[in-house]
């Protein structure tokens, strides 16, 4: 027991940092509310922005959820979790996409002071998430994708609040098919980022340990 004591019985699970849980949790009650207001206002006023930063903040729930049922885990888990949570950014990006050429069919004109008023709402939301996550941004596969996420959002809100402006003074719903564009390629490349990262660290942990020089002069005799 004393060897465990002292580090030498390693499962190999890294330390979970209490702050960060607490952290992630109150990202998750965020998102779920914020789901919650923007998908309401998003059919109300029309706005594929809007529904589409509330199919962004559900995810993003999920995404919370999921990074706290992996933070006791070991490493190569939490990279495999990361793994699935890009895949599942990008399959965002494609339905975002897939939804703005729907509503460019359409013709629809959505409710300017909704999508601006909103959209506020939801920047205010995700910086606070943000200030909250900054100090992890730069951790493994898994806290970077949390990361990606939450500034991801920050930046589709700081759109959609443009796109308002836009749609108000055009009378055109072009403007916010603009954005709801701009935030699918988002979630490609975010996606494109966190994929890249866990595939790098799963390498990294099943590449062979190097041998010791002790152990290559005994393999020599």
């Amino acid at each position: 027991m004393a060897d465990c004591c002292s580090g030498g019985c390693s499962t190999g699970k890294p330390p979970v940092d209490p702050r960060y849980r607490r952290v992630l949790w109150i990202a998750l009650w965020v998102n779920a509310l914020m789901f919650g207001v923007e998908i309401f206002a998003g059919w109300a006023a029309g706005s594929v922005a809007l529904l589409a930063d509330a199919v962004d903040f559900l995810g993003d729930a999920a995404n919370y959820g999921i990074s706290l049922f992996v933070l006791g885990l070991a490493p190569v888990w939490r990279s495999r979790t990361a793994l699935l949570k890009g895949a599942t950014m990008g399959g965002y990006g494609i339905f975002v996409l897939g939804t703005a050429l729907w509503h460019l069919k359409l013709g629809m004109v959505p409710k300017a002071e909704t999508m601006g008023v909103v959209g506020f709402l939801a920047l205010l939301a995700n910086c606070a998430v943000g200030a909250l996550l900054w100090a992890y941004r730069n951790g493994d596969a898994n806290m970077r994708s949390v990361w990606l996420c939450t500034r991801n959002d920050a930046i589709s809100n700081v759109a959609v609040m443009l796109a308002a402006l836009g749609v108000f003074g055009t009378g055109s719903g072009l403007p916010d098919l603009l954005v709801a564009t701009i935030m699918g390629l988002l979630g490609l490349s975010a996606a494109y980022a966190v994929v890249t990262h866990a595939r790098r660290e799963m390498r990294e942990a099943a590449a062979p340990a190097p041998a010791s020089a002790a152990a290559v002069e005994l393999k020599r005799r």
